[in-house]
């Protein structure tokens, strides 16, 4: 029992890096109707900027962990913001109304632009950070063995509910929220009855990159190492979880970030290691195969 209450706790911390990236995802297809392959890197690139701006504060003197920590996340934000914002308006803004293989192409190819610009800036080994939140609670104990629950545990799982209730608010209750539901439905109508429909995709860009750069900063933070490769298995598996979750619905990113955490760390536990991936994959194929739009999604409608 307390093995199984170990690895549930470290599912949900794995879980909610996935579904912090996977949002980013869902934001964007929610609203154009793309899948920007791209974000996985944008998420790579904000923890690079948060191991670069970790390094700085200790080499100035700055130790106060929770100072710093903060100064890490809103200075990654504003610049991961800025590289979402970029992105946006050089590579996908110019091909949205082409044919809908063309922006596809164009999110493979900054995706492999961000890669191999990370790897000429930063080289290809692995970069280390030392952990800098430590401690945490024992929750339960038997014969010799304590479950664990790390401060950083609390944070990340903490942060993620924070940012998915302050989320949901802005979709559900702003001017913004309301812009992009109206996008969602129909662009050109949204457009019509006075809406910015250029600067609404662009900030929901920006949204969704400030999520996957507090998702890099806890990603660096949990795990102590980061390298250019990162942005690909965790945008593919944040991906699998906004799919699976229901592509277009901010809880179901979530959930399916949770599950798919879920599904590997016990699998990794129980089962060989080896094909924890293999299992996530073949949970979404079978969510797929009896609902279609996913967990939480909605049936698309084709307009005519």
């Amino acid at each position: 029992m307390e093995y199984f209450v170990q690895q549930l706790i470290n599912g949900l911390t794995l879980g909610a890096i996935y579904g912090l990236i996977a949002i980013g995802y869902t934001m964007v297809y929610g609203i154009i109707g793309m899948i920007n392959f791209a974000h996985g890197d944008i998420f790579m690139v904000s923890a690079f900027i948060a191991l670069i701006m970790f390094v700085a504060l200790l080499s100035i003197g700055l130790t106060f962990v929770p100072l710093a920590l903060v100064i890490v996340l809103l200075v990654t934000m504003a610049f991961t913001a800025v590289w979402g914002w970029t992105l946006e308006r050089v590579a996908y803004r110019p091909l949205r109304e082409s044919f809908r293989l063309a922006p596809l192409i164009t999110a493979i190819g900054m995706s492999i632009v961000l890669q191999n610009f990370v790897q000429i800036a930063q080289g290809a080994r692995v970069k280390p950070l030392q952990p800098l939140i430590t401690g945490g609670f024992e929750v339960m104990e038997h014969d010799g063995f304590v479950v664990n629950l790390s401060y950083m545990q609390i944070l990340i799982i903490a942060l993620t509910v924070a940012l998915m209730w302050v989320f949901t608010l802005i979709i559900n209750r702003t001017s913004l929220g309301r812009s992009q539901r109206a996008c969602e439905q129909d662009r050109v109508m949204a457009a019509l009855s006075g809406v910015n429909v250029d600067r609404t995709i662009s900030l929901t860009f920006v949204m969704g990159a400030s999520l996957a750069a507090v998702a890099g900063v806890m990603y660096l933070l949990y795990y102590g190492v980061i390298d250019f490769y990162i942005g690909f298995i965790a945008g593919i598996k944040a991906f699998t979880a906004a799919v699976l979750g229901g592509i277009g619905s901010l809880p179901g990113a979530m959930l399916g970030g949770m599950i798919i955490g879920l599904i590997e760390v016990f699998w990794s536990a129980y089962f060989t290691i080896e094909y924890k991936d293999v299992a996530a994959f073949s949970m979404l194929a079978l969510v797929l195969i009896f609902l279609p739009s996913g967990l939480l999604g909605r049936p698309e409608v084709e307009k005519v």
